[in-house]
């Protein structure tokens, strides 16, 4: 098995989680740090093309929010958002958002 491990491309901030997000990782149903490393290594995971240049103008620009969205089992999708100044990032259930 490789493991690809990617290196941050920028700061989270803060990061906190829904309490849809933090029932599942108490349950075990979830750990989300590696879907955290993927977000800040700019691996925004199952997106539309447009949506990936939306994510990629904005790190270079710093002016807006950077958005992911992970398929985590077929009936579980993590979303992490991460602020436009970067000062807080925040994974959540999309019912949640």
């Amino acid at each position: 098995m490789v493991s690809t491990v990617l290196k941050p491309r920028f700061k989270p901030g803060q990061v906190v989680m829904t309490s849809g997000i933090a029932e599942r990782v108490q349950q075990g149903l979830l750990n989300p740090l590696s879907y955290l490393a993927r977000h800040l290594g700019g691996d925004w995971g199952d997106l539309c093309e447009d949506d990936r240049r939306q994510n990629n103008a904005a790190l270079k620009s710093g002016k807006d929010r950077l958005f992911s969205s992970y398929p985590v089992t077929p009936d579980l999708k993590l979303w992490i958002i991460t602020e436009w100044d970067r000062s807080v990032t925040t994974l959540l259930l999309p019912d949640e958002y």
